[in-house]
């Protein structure tokens, strides 16, 4: 199911590639024009020509890839992948050594299968603190380099000073009575102080419940419950897009026993008896020596949707780092002199994962306090001279509408990157033209569950606007119908992994792990077990893949995972509302999901200001980052004879009447 890494040569390819040497020398007009001869150039291709490719591998340009394949005596990328899932022990193995993690004990074995395929043991009689193996890199290398909206000019911090930081909150955390094995929830933008107290915390031997800051108090209360946090770390206030959100006074709203505050806003707050200042915590001594641990030893706390209103609180342990630095250094090709940017939250995967992928291969982060949308942050990754650019296809397309970046803006960025929702092939087409088409966009799918991605693409094969080349190493797939059958190219199926592998969870703090991700799984010949994932993936044809939305009732909305019945708790609540569906909608089949609202009303309801009350109530009660797109009113939803919502019904039947 892999793609030929060897570029087909077709009339389509080398026309295309002509053009683009226009494009570079100025001579390709605006992107309106390269879009209409990219469908001049490739409007009679076939789909079982598969995709067209926009980007190939310069020659002679080493790579992460390269530079491991030789290594090993590998030939090509395909047979790099069928040995990391043929010999995972080996291939993780070989992962570590690469990226040079430091064990306090080495293991005596790095894989275990006497429980099985679903609870292996990962580096068994090992001890390790993953933190230490994020400060491998010399001291005076620039570890972060960041900006904020009010004031934009780039501040560097090398890797020794943000180390004796990090000791210093850690000392702090022993100084004040925390104690290995207790959790402190981490609600706050990611900046500088972030990414310290994150890697303290860990440091220390305690463990992050990460919670994003547009969560509402309500929500944030529910998951340092879950978590049992001892304890807050916040801010007071933080701009973002010309606005002061005051966090702290969430908090309180929030209840939450105790907090640790950092004062950003320039302002007197009264602090509650009890919480302290960030100032307060940290300590003079900046030695610390790491709290040594098991590998499965959990270090976070992250919350994903699933299908009830309650979120799934997925454990990550010191394993889950070196899943994201493999991803980051094979399929990212993150080197050491990358300046890596990704605008993203702690209370996310790509949060921990920025970190970890970053600083595991001696890389810097780029990070910009605010809103990345405008062109603050657009100038950053030009003033930060940004490297390697991850991104959601939201927010490609509000760069795209408000005219963010210029032709060209961008010469350093050779990479850039896209996860959390599906792409579409306009708006990524038009980021890759950012740069002149020299950098590819590597398509990323993955979760929370994962530690990283399990669809992705790499930069020794070539690239096709918002289409993935391959499954990430160390981890196979199948794609299957509904009968449970592998799904051939051009069709479109349901996508389980093939465990183990580093990074896949093992268990929910709070809830049945067998049940979500294992039970009425298909069985596959040879008894292989198969883990259910929820993403709905069509087979293009030459190897080629396309995300195509969720498989059950959770939508990815601006990135973020949240379920039909999360959302339609809070529709539901609505007096005027007798029933109703939540559904995410992607448009022509492509690119992010879309929320559409299907209610039955109660009568003389006037449906377009209660699309406006039901707006508020999400935005107050769940995320402000959910929109409604469309309010659709039904006289009745269908279901089946046991009552249940056939939300795949109102999908087709929104997708007919759309396409109308």
């Amino acid at each position: 199911m892999l793609p030929h890494e060897s570029e087909e040569v077709t009339a389509e390819n080398v026309a295309w590639r002509q053009y683009v040497q226009q494009v570079r020398r100025g001579e390709g007009g605006s992107f309106d024009e390269q879009w209409a001869r990219f469908e001049k150039i490739f409007r009679d291709r076939l789909p079982e020509d598969g995709p067209p490719s926009v980007w190939q591998p310069p020659p002679n340009v080493p790579t992460n890839l390269d530079r491991f394949m030789k290594a090993l005596g590998v030939e090509g990328y395909a047979e790099l992948h069928r040995w990391s899932v043929a010999d995972r022990a080996a291939f993780w193995g070989k992962v570590t050594d690469d990226l040079g993690v430091v064990f306090s004990r080495p293991p005596t074995r790095v894989l275990d299968l006497g429980r099985g395929a679903k609870d292996p043991q990962w580096f068994v009689g090992a001890e390790i603190n993953i933190v230490d193996s994020c400060f491998t890199a010399p001291g005076d290398r620039p570890a972060v380099i960041s900006a904020t909206e009010c004031d934009p000019k780039p501040r560097a911090t090398t890797y020794g000073e943000l180390e004796r930081l990090v000791n210093r909150i850690a000392n702090g955390f022993h100084e004040h009575g925390f104690c290995p094995g207790e959790t402190i929830a981490l609600y706050m933008p990611m900046t500088l102080e972030c990414v310290a107290t994150y890697l303290a915390i860990i440091r220390a031997g305690l463990c992050v419940a990460a919670i994003a800051d547009s969560f509402s108090p309500s929500e944030t209360a529910k998951r340092c419950e879950i978590a049992d946090a001892e304890c807050i770390v916040t801010v007071d206030a933080f701009e973002r897009a010309g606005r002061t959100i005051r966090l702290y006074e969430k908090v309180r709203q929030a209840g939450v026993p105790k907090a640790i505050v950092i004062t950003t806003a320039g302002e007197t707050i009264q602090r509650r008896e009890g919480d302290l200042s960030f100032d307060e915590l940290i300590s003079s001594r900046d030695e610390y020596e790491s709290v040594g641990s098991h590998p499965s030893e959990m270090i976070t706390i992250l919350f994903s949707s699933g299908t009830t209103g309650t979120p799934k609180a997925v454990p990550w342990t010191h394993l889950n780092p070196i899943k994201c630095a493999m991803d980051g250094r094979f399929h990212q090709d993150i080197r050491a002199d990358d300046v890596v940017a990704w605008p993203t939250n702690i209370g996310w995967m790509m949060g921990p994962w920025l970190i970890f992928a970053t600083f595991l291969n001696d890389a810097t982060i780029g990070l910009f306090e605010g809103a990345p949308s405008g062109e603050k942050f657009t100038r950053f990754v030009g003033d930060a001279r940004v490297t390697v650019l991850g991104v959601v296809p939201s927010l490609v397309r509000a760069w795209r509408s408000g005219e963010a970046i210029a032709d060209g803006g961008w010469p350093r960025v050779r990479l850039l990157s896209s996860t959390g929702e599906p792409s579409k092939r306009h708006d990524a087409l038009w980021l890759m033209s950012r740069t002149g088409y020299r950098a590819p966009i590597i398509e990323y799918l993955g979760g929370t569950e994962v530690g990283g991605g399990y669809l992705t693409g790499t930069v020794v094969h070539e690239a096709s606007p918002a289409t993935f080349t391959t499954p990430a190493l160390g981890i196979d797939i199948v794609v299957l119908d509904d009968r449970g059958d592998l799904v051939a190219e051009g069709e479109t199926g349901e996508l389980f992994l093939v465990p183990p592998s580093v990074g896949l969870s093992q268990t929910l703090l709070n809830r049945d792990h067998e049940e979500i991700y294992y039970t009425g799984c298909p069985s596959r010949p040879g008894g292989a077990v198969l883990r259910r994932h929820g993403d709905e993936i069509a087979r293009l044809h030459k190897g080629y893949f396309k995300a195509q939305g969720r498989a059950d009732d959770t939508m990815n909305l601006g990135g973020i995972k949240v379920s039909s019945v999360e959302l339609e708790r809070v529709i539901d609540s609505h007096s005027a509302v007798f029933e109703a569906a939540a559904v995410g909608m992607q448009v022509g089949g492509e690119g992010p999901e879309r929320l559409v609202v299907f209610a039955v009303l109660q009568p003389d309801t006037d449906a377009e200001e209660l699309r406006q009350e039901l707006q508020a109530r999400i935005t107050a009660k769940l995320n402000p980052l959910f929109r409604i797109d469309e309010l659709v009113i039904l006289d009745a939803l269908p279901r089946t004879a046991s009552n249940k919502v056939l939300r795949r019904q109102l999908r087709s039947q929104y997708a007919r009447s759309d396409s109308d």
